[in-house]
Order: C-alpha cells, then structure tokens, then sequence
C-alpha cells in the first residue's frame, strides 16, 4: 500500500517538473521587444546626450575608481587590522556608459527583373574536318589498312627481299659461260739450226687463241665440273714447221667430287637452306605486323566509336541544360523563383560545355589515330573528311574458353613459331660444323681429246709430204678432236687432313650453345605467351562483367532521373539535386560506352594474343611457295 502510494507522488511528481520545464522553454523562446533608439541631438557632444533607459537590473553600477571593480569602498582612516571582512556577490557585467543608437532599418535593394537572352550552342566543329563524311565499317577500315599501312607494306618488302636474297644464293649453281680471245706475237732469238731460225737467227710466231669454258657447281653432292674448249690459230716463220698455218684445238672436261667433308653439305647449300628458313621467318614477321595493325585498326574504330558517341552524351546533357535555363527564365519572370537561380544554370551550362569540347578533342584524337593506320600517306584527301563508323559495339554474355585460347596461341603465335625456325637453322648450323670436322677426300678427274689441222709449209722440201688426217682448215681440226684418236684421261683423289682443326670445332662449340639458348628462349617465350593470353581472357572477362553492372547503373540513373524531374515540377526538389541526377545518368551513360568499347577492345587483343586475328576477320595471307 505504501509503495503504491510512493509511486503516485512520484509520477505528480516528474509530470510537475515536465510541465515547469515546458514554461520555462516557452518563456525563453517569447522574443523581447527591443527599445527604440533615441534620436541624437548633433548641438551636443556625445558626453551630453541621455542615455536611453535601460532595463530594470542593467544600469550600471557605480564602482570605486580607485579600487577593483566589485569592491565595496571602505573607511580609508580605518586601521587595516580593523578592516572589515565584505562578502563579495557576483554581479551583472557593467554596459558601456556611451550607447551608440542606430537608425531604422531599410528594406534591401532588389534590382529589377531583365530577361537575359539564350546563349548560343557551342561551335563543336574541327579544324581541317569539312562536313563530308565517309561511312566506314570495320571491315572496311581492316581492308583500307591491308592495302595502304606503310607498316604493313614494309613488312611485305621484307619478303620480297629474303626472296631475292634467296635466288642470289642459288645463283651459285648457275652454268657460267666464260670465254677469253687473245693474239700472242713472238719474236724470240734461236741458236739451234734445228730451232726453224734459218738465217735470220730469229723465230716469229704470231698465234690467236679463243678458249670458251663452262663451269657449273652441282646442287647436290657439293661436287662441281667444268667443259672446255681451247682452241688456237698459229702462223710461224720456222723453217721446221710441216703445217703454216695450223690450228688446234683440246675438248676437256674436269670433274671434282667430295667423298667426305662438303658431300652432305657445304657452304653453298647451307647458306641456302638457312634463307630458306629466314623468308619462312620473314612471312611470320609479315604475320605477326599484320595481325598487330588489325588489331591497332580493330581498337582505333572502336575508340572512334566511343568518342562519337561520348560527345552525343555531352551535347544531349548540354540540351538538357539549356532546357532548365530556359524553364529558369520563365520562372524569374514569372515571380516564382529569384535571379540567382539563373546563375547556378549557368555555372552549370558552362561546365557542360567545358565537357562537350572535352569530347570534340577526343574525337579528333581518335579519327586522327584511325586515319594513320588505314590512308597510305598525309596527302590523301580523305584526311579531310569525317569518318562515320557503320558498326556497333557487339556483346556476348558468354565467358572465355582459357584452355582453348592457350591451346590457340601456343600452336599459332607467330613468335613461337619464328622461334621453332631459328631452332631449324641452328640444326643446319650443327650439321654443317660438324661436317666440316671431318677430313677431306675429293675425287679428280679429267678427261680431254685434242685435234690439229693445217696448211702445208711451203718451205718444206719436195719429197717431205705431211699426215694427210692433219692437211686441212679448222673443221679438221674438229673432226681430228671427235674422232678421239688423241686423247687424254686423268684419275686422282685430293686428300686434306688438318691436324687439329679448331676453327671447325670452335664453330660446332658456338652452334651448340646457341641450341641451348634457344630452347630456354622458347620456354621463356611460351611463359610470355601463357601471360597474354590469361591477362587478355581476363580483360575480356572482366569488361563482360562491367558492361552488365554499368548497363544496371544506367538504369537506374534514368529511374532516379525521372523520380527527381517530378519532384522538381511539383517544387519538392531543387536545381542542384536535379543537375545531380543529370550528371550521374550522363557518367553512367559515358560508364557503359566504355565499358562497351572496352569490351570490344579487349576482344580484338584477344585474338592478337591467340593469334586467330586473321581467321576471325576473313584474311588470308598467301603461303610462301619454296623455289
């Protein structure tokens, strides 16, 4: 019973203090009238005016001048032990003994309403850009690259020279048809009376020779022959002589075969087997530049995409800006909001603006870069001309196979694949080395007929007649050189046995590291191949991944856009939260074009990584045909 009753006194208890709280508040809040400034008399110094009536408490209190303030004065004849002790009160602080009044208030000045005309739209044009346009697909600009890339075009020079040095090389087996006419006039002194001197004591022989020969090298079996024929026409004043003038002429033919060293291979056909291997390599640099500069093309348009349609988002956000000052103006004219609110539509005009030239420059950036890679050189007349892609970014919610794409590059990378060839051309290298430490045997033959042939001497006594065979003219002499009655026929081996033979072995020492390194430059290459290709498959994937969120972002600002633009006609939102909402729909627009050009791009340095560039843009690149 006691506790009920405590309880109840408590509870009249705090709803008394709650209700003396609330008049207090009440009381506290109730504004008090100001007192009226009096007037100031300009006859009188400031001294001499009447200080207006204060309220009850807040005169000032006189104080002793002589002492601290607050301090009661005191007998000062009193001694200071009998000094009374004065219990000091806080009092309220003193106000100032001159009180300066001021005037009554005035109203601010509001200048008066002027309609302000509308800005002109922003000059987006570009210099040396007319207005003719050039519609351009994708394909297209990959086409236009192909026939006029001065990259690619120095590549296709490259094959053209390893082939020429190619059929420079094998030049060496060509036949050479050689031949070396000569007169020979002699006039030398004899001793002997069976030397032909008769009484002159001298011998003249006046002799014309013309010896055509033709060698040639065989393209296998590193051996090599040569077919000659010498032949001569002689007149002498020798009395000895049976025939004057007489002709000669020798049919050889000389052949050196290698039985060891240089038989499998030698110089000749090792130099040619090697540039055999540099045109394929140079047809995979051809390749690999042309698979680069499709790519380049591929990411250039797409980036030309993205910067058109960047810079409608920018002049579609500018529009949109010029439609809130335009419904600005009508209010300020109509009374229904203040002319500073036209300011903050402009501040933001101008920002879009700065955004739209922003745009406008990418634009040219972009279509210059695309330019360069697809007109052949700077005076083209289309480097005047605006290019308008045809093409849309395309999208494919499906993610990447890795393991296919890895299987793709390391079997068609054309790195991988120079690196394959270089390691055939160190094969020959090896080969031929170590052919060279062998010792030589070459086999040498010879195999010759001669014929003679000529007029008989008229200084010959009667009853010496000459051979009836060697009486005639140059024909005999070929006759007499066919009917091989006189012949000759010559059988040898050259035998070359070096004693050391560093060079060689020092040569096959090289080669051998050099195959070492190369193997650990195809691993080291098939690594950086593993690398791109994941680093593209991820970049793929996560621009999939971005498109899909940034196409959601978009949606979602449009939604918000639409909630706030009702907002703003009712009067429930403000300019600032409504160019907020503008300018986030308009990132989330220029979001997901990148995200999408992204997307594309990293599509495109996936097939580069893969090395299915060509085949996924139709090109075909015409295999090198060995001679």
């Amino acid at each position: 019973m006691f506790s009920i009753k405590f309880s109840r006194v408590v509870t009249t208890a705090i709803i008394a203090c709650v209700v003396l709280i609330t008049a207090i508040a009440v009381a506290a809040q109730t504004p008090t009238p100001s007192p009226r400034a009096t007037p100031r008399d300009a006859t009188k110094p400031p001294t001499q005016q009447k200080i207006p009536s204060l309220p009850p408490g807040t005169q000032p209190t006189t104080t002793n001048p002589q002492g601290l303030p607050n301090t009661p004065r005191t007998n000062p004849t009193a001694p200071p032990a009998t000094a009374p002790v004065v219990e000091q009160t806080p009092s309220p602080t003193p106000l100032p003994s001159t009180i300066t009044p001021t005037g009554e208030p005035r109203d601010p000045t509001i200048p008066a309403y002027q309609a302000q005309p509308m800005p002109p739209m922003p000059d987006v044009s570009r210099l040396g850009v007319t207005n003719a346009t050039i519609p351009l697909s994708l394909n297209d600009a990959i086409k236009r690259a192909l026939e006029n890339n001065n990259d690619i075009e120095i590549a296709r020079d490259d094959v053209r020279i390893a082939e020429t040095q190619l059929r420079a090389l094998e030049g060496i087996f060509d036949p050479i048809f050689s031949i070396t006419p000569q007169i020979d006039k002699r006039v030398i002194p004899v001793q002997n009376i069976f030397a032909g001197g008769g009484a002159t004591g001298s011998l003249s022989n006046t002799t014309f020779s013309l010896g055509p020969a033709v060698p040639k090298q065989f393209g296998r079996g590193g051996g090599n022959y040569q077919l000659q024929v010498n032949n001569s026409r002689t007149k002498t004043t020798a009395t000895n002589s049976t025939l004057n003038p007489f002709y000669e002429a020798n049919l050889s033919l000389s052949l050196t075969q290698p039985l060891w060293r240089n038989r499998s291979v030698d110089n000749n056909r090792r130099q040619i087997r090697i540039q055999r291997k540099r045109i394929e390599q140079s047809d995979s640099d051809f390749r690999l530049r042309t698979i680069d500069i499709i790519t380049r093309v591929q990411q250039a348009y797409w980036e030309l995409v993205f910067a058109l349609r960047d810079q409608q988002n920018q002049l579609d956000n500018l529009n949109l800006t010029r439609e809130n000052l335009r419904n600005v103006e009508a209010q300020i004219a109509a009374g229904a909001k203040a002319p500073l609110e036209r300011a903050e539509v402009q501040t933001e005009l101008a920002s879009r603006e700065t955004a739209l030239f922003t745009a406008v420059q990418n634009v040219s950036v972009s279509e210059n870069n695309l330019k360069q890679l697809i007109f052949k050189d700077r005076s083209a007349v289309e480097w005047s001309s605006q290019l308008t892609p045809t093409d849309s970014p395309s999208f494919n919610e499906a993610p990447v196979n890795l393991e296919d794409a890895v299987k793709d590059a390391q079997e068609n990378r054309p790195e991988l694949r120079r690196l394959r060839l270089e390691a055939e051309v160190n094969k020959i290298d090896l080969t031929y080395f170590k052919n060279q430490t062998k010792p030589q045997f070459d086999l040498q033959a010879v195999v010759a007929t001669t014929g003679l042939a000529g007029t008989p001497s008229p200084l010959l006594p009667p009853d010496i007649k000459p051979n009836p065979t060697l009486v005639g003219g140059y024909s005999k002499t070929l006759s007499n050189v066919f009917s091989l009655n006189t012949y000759n026929v010559t059988v040898g081996v050259a035998i070359q046995i070096p004693f050391k033979n560093k060079t060689a072995e020092a040569n096959l020492a090289a080669a051998n590291i050099q195959r070492e390194q190369l193997l650990a430059s195809m691993r080291s290459t098939q690594q950086g191949v593993e690398v791109d290709v994941r680093n593209a498959a991820q970049a793929v994937d996560s621009s999939r991944r971005r498109v899909l969120s940034a196409r959601q972002a978009r949606i979602n600002a449009e939604l918000q856009l639409e909630g706030e633009q009702r907002l703003y006609q009712v009067g429930r939102s403000t300019t600032f939260l409504l160019f907020q909402r503008q300018n986030a729909l308009t990132n989330a627009r220029a979001s997901e074009l990148r995200a999408q050009t992204d997307y594309n791009k990293a599509l495109a340095d996936l097939q580069r990584a893969t090395a299915t560039t060509l085949r996924a843009n139709n090109v075909i690149v015409e295999a090198h045909n060995r001679p």
